[in-house]
């Protein structure tokens, strides 16, 4: 078994806007055995809600971010998240992050915003780049 990761809907974004870089190599491997991924309602929504909101410029219609969105919860790990200890971080949105790999003792936040998660660490949680993820993981290529 891998490590559990939660991905940041910037990651996510980031993938669905270019096959080129780290955040799309991040998420081709999902469902690979590498790691898991870790999703929660409020997370998905969170992604539906970005990317349908995005979709003209990434390119994709709403079906095209549902059948993605389904994909992640038919592979990922589901939480439920029964507790709130909000705030911790400065974004609430961030929060919602950190919560759901401190309840499903995750490894690792993958962000793009590494910074904005200053704290995680007390809770156990790692923050790393897509990059970095993948060093970790040996697909770093």
């Amino acid at each position: 078994m891998g490590p559990r990761i939660v991905v940041d809907t910037n990651v996510l974004i980031s993938a669905l806007r270019s096959k080129r870089g780290a955040s799309y190599k991040l998420l081709s491997l999902v469902g690979e055995d590498l790691f898991d991924i870790v999703v929660s309602v409020p997370l998905v929504m969170e992604y539906e809600a970005v990317a349908k909101r995005q979709s003209k410029q990434l390119d994709l219609t709403a079906a095209d971010v549902d059948d993605i969105l389904d994909y992640l919860c038919q592979v990922g790990l589901h939480r439920e998240i029964f507790f709130l200890w909000r705030p911790v971080l400065r974004d609430p949105k961030d929060d919602l992050l950190l919560e759901v790999a401190v309840e499903s003792e995750s490894d690792y936040i993958v962000t793009h915003n590494s910074k904005d998660f200053a704290g995680a660490s007390h809770f156990g949680v790692n923050v790393v780049g897509p990059r970095e993820f993948l060093e970790v993981i040996g697909q770093l290529k």
